[in-house]
């Protein structure tokens, strides 16, 4: 079964940046998720514009860059700027008055586009966007922070995505408290791509290779 698994890299050891991102490629990850947070938007600080370029110039394998700040369409020029043509941008919908122009901008410069999908935010509020992105992100957790347990009632809301993946031509993305347990139901069920943080790849005394092998030979 083939599922992209990206690593969150507000959660590796920033003592070795550039061998964690070496070790993270050699091991067989897909892609880097980027976490910017501005402490506006989310009441938080993480990721900032520096770490995203030291990482696009060191990473062979594509960036996701999560955008988590107040109106991204005021900035969004300084992170496409430093990405690769094929990275993606994702964005809340909730954080801009007009998020069809971000994404365009976003398109614009060579990106995929994205949106991130709070637990709160209802498939309803966002539909005609899905007409426009090509990856769309569900938050299976409040933003903000890691390491947050997962709210069940999120599952609904990717039955639903699921059933309109084929109409509107996106991909669908897990991000938050992903388990091993979550893959074997949600992988089965059409879910593209799971992000990786504290719960399955990082701090756990393994190599990555070795992690990442053992979640791709899970018994479905």
């Amino acid at each position: 079964m083939n599922f992209d698994l990206t690593a969150s890299m507000m959660c590796a050891n920033y003592g070795n940046l550039e061998k964690e991102v070496r070790d993270l490629e050699e091991g067989g990850i897909d892609s880097f998720h980027i976490d910017i947070m501005d402490g506006r938007y989310v009441p938080n600080y993480a990721m900032s514009l520096n770490d995203m370029r030291y990482i696009a110039s060191v990473a062979g394998k594509p960036l996701d860059v999560h955008l988590m700040v107040e109106h991204p369409n005021n900035t969004i020029e300084l992170f496409t700027k430093e990405l690769r043509k094929g990275d993606t941008v994702y964005i809340h919908p909730e954080a801009e008055y007009h998020p069809s122009t971000t994404l365009q901008k976003i398109i614009n410069a060579g990106m995929e586009p994205g949106i991130a999908i709070n637990p709160g935010t209802s498939v309803e509020t966002i539909m005609e966007m899905l007409r426009i992105v090509k990856k769309v992100l569900v938050m299976t957790v409040n933003p903000g922070n890691a390491g947050q347990m997962y709210m069940p009632y999120v599952g609904k809301k990717i039955t639903k995505l699921l059933s309109l993946k084929e109409e509107m031509h996106f991909r669908l993305y897990w991000d938050g408290a992903c388990s091993a347990d979550k893959i074997l139901e949600f992988a089965p069920r059409g879910v593209d791509g799971f992000v990786l943080g504290t719960t399955l790849l990082f701090g756990k005394n393994r190599s990555y290779g070795e992690i990442l092998k053992g979640i791709r030979e899970l018994r479905f």
